[in-house]
């Protein structure tokens, strides 16, 4: 398997395969894991930490899940290549700019990968469609206890986990939710949410992790204590928390519906007129114009079979999926050119919007 076939296989993330919800667009478990008597990747030497991937490769495509998946060397790949990775959330920014010495297994489904050598030796991850909090856990908990049957973990019974960053001791657990917010943005309430969600003990990032900007109104909401809770509680605490958020944002596009509905139409119209008209798009502008007619579509504008359409068109306009699609690299220019172009063709026969909404609300 190789990324070109990887990108064209059946993804439930991409495809409208798994579950699909209104607000929350994917839920992700990491574990952080390092191998016993080994230096964290950051003090290892080149040959120690070509040692490591070759190890924790082997036992990675020994489990079932990863029987079939896709192995790749991070210095292996182009610039290009390791960009489509982080757009699909399978590598971190911080695994594309490594060295020699590091690498990612994916599963063929790509709602499994592991990254070895980035912060830790170590970075397993399951991702699932809408808010599937304890099915990505049960998962990622079984897989890893399937690799520490292969593997020597590095462990403190007062500590738990080692790992390369003090705040990732404990469970070592970073369970996320990625959520579609645009009630809130439009109410400008988000700040509110921020400061509250901070105060429980839980952090709020971009579209790309930390440091990224909150494009199309979608925010990724963590836990960020890993000591001093068990995995279960981290998961039950953090749902508790999402399920507020959800209801939050439906309140904030209840408000929005019965303050000046006018406004809220006058918005999803333009965005839609403009998707199907416009010959240059960035790459903020064509997911925040996609945000408003994600939330046309949960307020009955659109048919709900649109909502996948969307969420695929979400990561398709990003650089590096424009850029594979013409087999090289693009100037700012060009990809802005040819995002356009390839929305204007997707609205083209996207289904008019309809001014009355639903009847039974949001869906």
């Amino acid at each position: 398997m190789t990324i070109a076939s990887l990108i064209d296989s059946p993804s439930e993330l991409t495809d409208g395969l798994g579950h699909k919800t209104a607000i929350v667009l994917m839920t992700r478990v990491r574990l952080a894991r390092n191998l016993a008597g080994q230096a964290f990747p950051g003090w290892a030497k080149a040959a120690q930490r070509e040692e490591i991937v070759a190890r924790c490769r082997d036992a990675l495509l020994g489990l079932s899940p990863l029987k079939r998946s896709l192995s790749l060397k991070v210095d292996e790949l182009s610039d290009l290549e390791k960009q489509i990775l982080v757009e699909r959330h399978l590598i971190s920014r911080e695994l594309s700019g490594a060295k020699a010495g590091a690498g990612v297994v994916i599963s063929k489904d790509q709602t499994v990968s592991v990254m070895i050598n980035e912060e830790d030796h170590l970075r397993l991850q399951v991702l699932r469609s809408g808010l599937q909090l304890k099915k990505a856990w049960s998962v990622i908990n079984e897989l890893d206890s399937a690799l520490e049957d292969r593997l020597d973990y590095a462990f403190s019974p007062a500590l738990g986990y080692l790992t390369a960053c003090p705040t990732n001791l404990g469970t070592a657990m970073r369970a996320s939710a990625m959520m579609h917010l645009p009630a809130l943005v439009i109410g400008n309430q988000m700040e509110k949410v921020v400061r509250a969600v901070n105060q429980l003990g839980l952090v709020v990032r971009g579209l790309f992790g930390e440091g990224s900007d909150a494009s199309g109104s979608i925010f990724q909401i963590s836990n960020q204590t890993t000591l001093g809770e068990s995995e279960e509680e981290i998961i039950k605490r953090l749902g508790n928390v999402l399920n507020s958020i959800v209801e939050h944002e439906l309140n904030a596009r209840q408000k929005l519906l019965e303050g000046d509905p006018g406004k809220l139409w006058d918005k999803i119209g333009r965005a839609y007129g403009i998707l199907q008209n416009s010959h240059l798009l960035s790459t903020s502008e064509a997911m925040n114009l996609l945000s408003l007619i994600r939330l046309g579509v949960d307020l009955g504008m659109f048919p709900a079979a649109h909502r996948c359409v969307i969420d695929r068109l979400l990561i398709e306009a990003q650089p590096g999926h424009l850029q594979h699609t013409q087999r090289g690299e693009l100037a700012s220019g060009q990809r802005d050119l040819l995002r356009a172009s390839r929305l204007r063709a997707e609205f083209a026969t996207f289904t008019p919007p309809s001014f009355l909404p639903s009847a039974d609300g949001p869906n």
